[in-house]
């Protein structure tokens, strides 16, 4: 158990300073290492319980979509700020680094297998940040719906540009 807590803590430090190596602003630097620590926490304990790497991914990456978008809500923020760090620990690199090793060492097999590990391991990510994004604006509430290009009244009154 504090094997897990030194991880998520490392997670912690490696999205705060990755947020502060792309220059996110100062207000916002905290909120991205929870975020991201929140995601390696999902990833570690999914991994620890003996699940597969892309289960835990896909996990792990709703969650980092539902804090970030919880997050840009409440501090009136892009999305972004918090989604960008809250997927990095869940990015494949050693995944990468696998497949060029074993393409280095011409093991054909094992580059094969890295290689359908690692794009299901983004697959996994891309669906659930869809997944996430897409159920934020189902449950979005208010008076102006997207009617195509232009934005009208719920009640079908006058329209309106927004």
């Amino acid at each position: 158990m504090i094997d897990i807590g030194i991880k998520t803590i490392g997670f912690f430090i490696a999205v705060f300073s990755f947020s502060v190596l792309i220059n996110s602003p100062r207000k916002y630097l905290l909120w991205a290492g929870i975020a991201g620590a929140a995601s390696g926490f999902i990833y570690i304990i999914c991994v620890e319980t003996g699940w597969n790497p892309v289960i835990a991914s896909f996990w792990s990456a709703l969650a980092a979509g539902l804090i970030s978008h919880i997050f840009a809500r409440i501090l009136k923020a892009p999305v972004t700020m918090f989604l960008i760090g809250g997927i990095l620990p869940t990015v494949p690199g050693n995944g990468i680094y696998q497949i060029m090793n074993s393409m280095l060492q011409n093991d054909r097999v094992m580059t094969g297998y890295y290689l359908t590990q690692t794009i299901e391991i983004a697959g996994a990510i891309a669906l659930a940040i869809f997944l996430m994004d897409t159920l934020f604006k189902v449950i979005r509430r208010g008076d102006w719906k997207q009617d195509s290009l232009r934005y009208t009244r719920r009640d079908g009154g006058k329209e309106e540009k927004r």
